[in-house]
């Protein structure tokens, strides 16, 4: 597959060349303090390798939704500071509201090899979102290679993800892409057999072309979640005040029947967790009872998988030598509905022969809190783009790449 054919840092040569590295540096911020640094520790390897190899590193990224115009708030200075600190060279910050203005083009002429550069917020510009060709090009005016690192906005056209590819000679993923490709590109095309997929979350319109495309791969798909409702709503089952996606239980009945006619495993709750209300805040101690999921009670609603359906999704993921994981098995804030989750993470961190992977977003900070982020293969750090990977789309951000 072309995916898995791309150019990567190890096989372009950066001796004394300008690299743009497009990273995702789209970190959570309070009061200017960065709270979560997971983004910038995983964009670090591929910034060294090309300090080491004698790059002029360029970086760029995206900051919130600053929509095209300067927001202080939004600022990628404390980036710059934090990069600094964590690669030991002083990581010069462009401030520029154009991005690439006087300070950018100034600090990228003054640069040695291995120097590194941080111009601001790619967002700051309307054009970015657009792909517009004269940002792009501006963009590409800085570089001789063009290095996207950016799993998270890969399923996303813009101008530093995509556009500026079209103005460079030479354009390769960076590691932490490579890393992506290889677990979830191969889960995808290759996957080691019995291939497990756990899909949860709320809304079953958000999985449903994953839904889909993974009937056509998996041999087993197992449904937790909110989006579980409207399946077993499918098969005439009671859910009571569940959440329920009316326009859908139609399409949930025929993938059931496609499950069957593939002989693919289809797992759904046959217990849940239920209460009159959902929580509110989200962390608030409930009322909570385990009822059988074919009958939940008139007035409760399903907000966690029972303790049968944890033993009776573990012993599947037990046998499986491939896993992806995308979406939570209930409210996982709440400690009281975070055991479905916590069972599903258990199981596959003791299943030690099979790749597993999680698919980004809420699974990926539910693992991470849960204190079972070093026992999986592979984390996905894109939410939407490892969906969209997962659905068999194409990602612009990885299209635009050269070939090895």
């Amino acid at each position: 597959m072309s995916l898995l054919n791309k150019k990567t840092v190890d096989d372009i040569n950066v001796k004394g060349k300008k690299v743009l590295v497009r990273c995702d540096f789209n970190v959570p911020m309070k009061g200017g303090v960065i709270t979560d640094e997971n983004r910038i520790n995983a964009a670090l390897p591929t910034i060294k390798k090309l300090i080491n190899d004698g790059g002029k590193v360029i970086l760029c990224s995206h900051m919130g939704k600053p929509k095209g115009e300067p927001v202080p708030e939004l600022s990628l200075a404390p980036v710059a500071v934090k990069l600094s600190e964590k690669l030991g060279v002083d990581v010069k910050f462009a401030a520029d509201d154009c991005v690439v203005g006087e300070n950018a083009k100034a600090a990228v002429a003054a640069m040695n090899d291995g120097d590194v550069v941080l111009l601001q917020n790619t967002r700051y510009r309307k054009e970015e979102t657009k792909n517009g060709e004269a940002f792009s090009k501006e963009l590409a005016s800085l570089c001789d290679v063009f290095v996207n690192d950016a799993f998270g906005t890969a399923h996303r056209a813009h101008c530093s993800t995509v556009g500026v590819a079209d103005y460079v000679e030479e354009s390769a993923v960076g590691y932490l892409m490579g890393k992506e490709l290889k677990y979830l590109g191969n889960a995808v095309e290759d996957p080691k057999r019995p291939f497990v997929c756990i899909l949860g979350g709320a809304k079953v319109a958000d999985k449903l072309n994953v839904i889909e495309n993974l009937l056509n791969k998996a041999d087993t798909l197992i449904i937790g979640g909110g989006m579980s409702f409207t399946f077993l709503k499918a098969m005439g089952h009671q859910i009571g005040l569940s959440l329920l996606d009316e326009s859908k239980v139609d399409y949930c009945r025929d993938m059931l029947k496609k499950a069957e006619e593939k002989g693919v495993k289809l797992l759904l709750p046959i217990d849940s967790v239920c209460s009159p209300v959902y929580p509110n805040p989200v962390d608030a101690k409930l009322d909570v009872q385990v009822v059988n999921s074919d009958n939940i009670p008139a007035d409760e609603m399903g907000l966690d998988i029972g303790p049968k359906t944890v033993e009776l999704f573990a012993s599947e993921i037990a046998k499986a030598k491939t896993i992806v994981w995308n979406g939570p098995m209930g409210v996982a804030e709440n400690p009281q509905l975070a055991n479905g989750t916590l069972g599903v993470a258990k199981a596959m961190a003791a299943n030690e022969d099979a790749i597993t992977i999680i698919g980004g977003g809420d699974s990926a900070a539910a693992v991470n809190q849960l204190g079972f982020g070093d026992k999986m293969t592979h984390i996905s750090t894109g939410g939407g783009a490892s969906l969209e990977f997962l659905e068999g789309k194409q990602l612009p951000g990885i299209e635009c790449i050269s070939e090895k």
